[in-house]
């Protein structure tokens, strides 16, 4: 790990990025820094919530305070691998097939209404999540660093809607939920002409220092105690009978990460019991299954998130 010194001017980096984020998202500052926590744990975001309230914004903003290349793909019934990936093309000069890239060829990608698109298309994503690399005409092609997917959908429509599979919701690392700000805040984004000054934002942090801060996120120490702990919270979804399915061994790593890259972007060298604690819902929510004899169609995300918060007040807290 990088001396004290070090890691508190690269806080003090992660921090302005997320007051930057805050100047658009307004009354939002735990749903800014769970993003910000993702994109340290090099991990995906879904952003799932009624159109409305903020889920592309901020996507934009997070990705115009960063000094990195942006795309933004809106995702349709007939959106084709191919539209995401690139496509190899004969070039007559040189009479041979160059590849030419897709927009997942940058730093944040925003998936727009990702449900809305075929399996066959949320496939082609699906590589680029789990390996940061895809695979045209035979060819693999490494996707830039760092790389981040942020996707949207509403989950109150499901007409002409394709639901992701377990094995694409395991690859977020979080899932979230905007919200509807209150009445103060939505005053003030009123004021700003609905947000759009979201367009004035300048990179606050480099991509070298964001790399750099990844490295270091990895260096976080992380006790054997809670380390324990964290195991007994994933044994406790997959013994729990209101659960079908437990989570994964991904979805662990993932809240080892997650942990490591809240404490860091705290300022703290070691893992606690809260970090833990505070993930859990967000990170473990969209990997378990409410037992049928549970749950209600409309409420499934909600009971899901009620059960994990329950087992985290059940299991003990390691001392």
């Amino acid at each position: 790990m990088s001396n004290g010194a070090g890691i508190a001017s690269l806080t003090e980096r992660f921090k302005a990025l997320q007051y930057s984020v805050e100047r658009v998202i307004k009354g939002k500052s735990d749903v800014v820094e769970l993003a910000v926590v993702t994109l340290l744990a090099r991990g995906h975001m879904l952003v799932e919530d009624v159109p409305g309230v903020g889920k592309t914004t901020l996507a934009h903003a997070l990705a115009r305070s960063v000094d990195c290349r942006f795309q933004r793909i809106q995702f349709t019934s007939d959106l084709l691998p191919s539209d995401l990936t690139g496509i190899s093309v004969f070039n007559q000069v040189h009479r041979d097939f160059e590849f030419r890239p897709g927009p997942l060829f940058a730093n944040v990608v925003l998936a727009d209404e990702v449900n809305r698109t075929t399996p066959r298309t949320q496939s082609a994503l699906l590589e680029a999540m789990s390996e940061a690399k895809i695979t045209v005409d035979n060819h693999t092609h490494l996707l830039p660093q760092p790389f981040m997917v942020i996707a949207t959908q509403n989950p109150i429509e499901h007409h002409g809607t394709y639901p992701l599979p377990e094995s694409q919701l395991d690859r977020f690392l979080m899932r979230i939920s905007m919200g509807y700000p209150s009445e103060s805040h939505e005053k003030e984004i009123l004021r700003s002409l609905g947000g759009y000054d979201s367009l004035d934002l300048d990179p606050v942090i480099s991509t070298e220092d964001l790399l750099r801060g990844q490295e270091e996120v990895q260096e976080v120490r992380f006790e054997e105690t809670l380390l324990q702990y964290l195991m007994e919270l994933v044994r406790a979804t997959r013994e729990c009978e209101l659960l079908a399915l437990g989570v994964s061994t991904r979805g662990a790593m993932f809240l080892y990460r997650a942990s490591q890259a809240l404490a860091y972007f705290q300022g703290r060298s070691f893992c606690i019991p809260d970090d833990v604690k505070r993930l859990a819902v967000p990170v473990f929510s969209h990997r378990v299954l409410v037992s049928p004899r549970h749950a209600s169609p409309l409420e499934k995300t909600r009971e899901a998130e009620s059960i994990i918060a329950d087992l985290v007040d059940q299991v003990e807290v390691p001392v």
